[in-house]
């Protein structure tokens, strides 16, 4: 059975106001775009018009293939609560859009998931389009946006010399005595994810057809960030988003291995190596994390990676705790094929365009049919979610890696997947995550290590 992927938006300058929606259907497997599709709809509301545009989209996918699954990503929580089931649907426009879109393939076939908007740029782009298009007098048209699309994806089919990074890029990522690197924070678990579905060419603001001007642009761009400013007022003052109305949040403490022997070498470590066990050091950490977990007296859980140097850590943390350890296999690191056991300095001599490409494009394997940030990052989000759902109001402790914890973080943030190369995470360090019932999310801690300090 094939699965899509639809990713919708809508928009309205005034609410109600002039309006619009887009929406994108993706190749589950591939995150290849499939179809576009964006209108401008006249006078009306942001609800509307974001209940617009994920019908547009479910249309689309049922045109291709309507037995597929299909998983649609929106970032308007009323609209993903309300066709989840969750929220009630009272205002009487949006009863009708609501009931419609269930129609559009059986309810088995169809899952909902909220995202942050930044990472709803795709659909969020058609939808200005389409309302730019209106604003002129004129129907949005796919050719523009799918040109430029087309143009990309040719430029990241030409190769290395076109679509990765540059010979000046490789060399700037290399480490510096002053400041962390790319190169560095990749070492034993190098980090880059994006969501699986964002296609290469997402997050880019295609310049609109028709003889647009300077000015109607840069007045357009204000307007977005008006209606952004506004959108994230409603929400800071929403006495909902309140943690105390939504009970405790579901707490994880993100806590890093101790170190192995590959560790002080900087070397790859992934899931598809040698499954390194800690030194008298890495043990040595562990402890002093225990200790410092003791005294917080806040742990109520232990969810471990299958990968002996994480079992360890927790196993001596949760023998100070007295508590016990599962296992989740979504924890575990990324595998780095062929590059399992090397320094970054050995990868480049022996494998310099599959990292070259590598570095710039995270749906790239390593060498040897690894794992791509793409798929890593989508097996975080799956295990995040299932976690959430079964720790909710408690505070458990997930022993894991580095390319996990930067993606809980960066997904926590919503921020752009090279955000990941300016993080560091050290050995044992600890860092803390809060998801709420709302789906909201607060990073409270990052790369904590003063419990490893004498």
């Amino acid at each position: 059975m094939r699965e899509f992927i639809v990713e919708a938006d809508g928009g309205s300058r005034g609410n109600p106001g002039p309006a619009g929606y887009g929406s994108v259907v993706l190749d589950a497997a591939t995150g290849q775009t499939l179809t576009e599709t964006a209108e401008y709809i006249g006078t009306a509301t942001n609800n509307v018009a974001e209940y617009r545009g994920l019908l547009a989209g479910l249309h689309a996918a049922h045109t291709l293939d309507p037995t597929a699954r299909v998983h649609v990503r929106m970032d308007s929580k009323l609209v993903v609560e309300q066709m989840s089931g969750r929220w009630k649907i009272k205002h009487p426009d949006m009863k009708p859009l609501a009931m419609e879109a269930s129609r559009v393939f059986p309810p088995s076939q169809v899952t909902y998931e909220w995202i942050p908007r930044e990472q709803n740029r795709h659909a969020d782009r058609l939808a200005n389009e389409a309302m730019d298009a209106g604003k002129r007098g004129e129907r949005w048209s796919a050719s523009a946006s799918t040109a430029e699309l087309a143009g990309r994806a040719a430029a990241a089919d030409a190769g290395p010399s076109s679509a990765a990074l540059s010979s000046a890029a490789l060399s700037s990522a290399a480490p510096s005595p002053t400041s962390p690197s790319p190169t560095a924070l990749s070492l034993e678990a190098p980090s880059a994810s994006r969501q699986a579905a964002e296609p290469l060419a997402g997050g880019a603001v295609a310049a609109s057809g028709g003889g647009v001007t300077q000015a109607d642009a840069d007045a357009d761009v204000r307007a977005a960030k008006d209606d952004a400013d506004v959108r994230a007022a409603k929400v800071v003052a929403s006495p909902g988003w309140a943690p105390a109305d939504m009970g405790p949040p579901a707490t994880f403490v993100l806590l890093r291995h101790g170190e192995t022997p590959l560790t002080p070498q900087k070397r790859f470590s992934g899931s598809g190596g040698s499954d390194p066990s800690l030194s008298d050091v890495g043990r040595e950490q562990a402890e002093r994390a225990g200790e410092a977990l003791a005294r917080r007296g806040t742990i109520q859980g232990i969810v471990a990676s299958p990968l002996a140097r994480t079992r360890e850590t927790a196993g001596i943390v949760a023998a100070r705790l007295g508590l016990d350890v599962t296992i989740d296999d979504g924890l575990r690191e990324t595998d780095f094929g062929a590059w399992e056991g090397l320094t970054f300095a050995e990868v480049r001599e022996r494998h310099p365009e599959d990292l070259t490409t590598w570095l710039a494009d995270p749906n790239a394997e390593p060498t040897g049919g690894g794992e791509s940030f793409v798929a890593t990052a989508t097996r975080i989000a799956a295990t995040r979610d299932k976690l959430v759902a079964a720790h909710a109001g408690r505070t458990v402790l997930l022993v894991t890696h580095v390319t996990p914890i930067k993606t809980f973080v960066r997904l926590a943030l919503g921020a752009p997947p090279e955000s990941l190369f300016r993080m560091e995470l050290s050995a044992a360090s600890l860092s803390v995550v809060a998801y709420y019932a709302d789906g909201n999310a607060s990073v409270r801690l990052l790369n904590d290590t003063s419990h490893l300090r004498h």
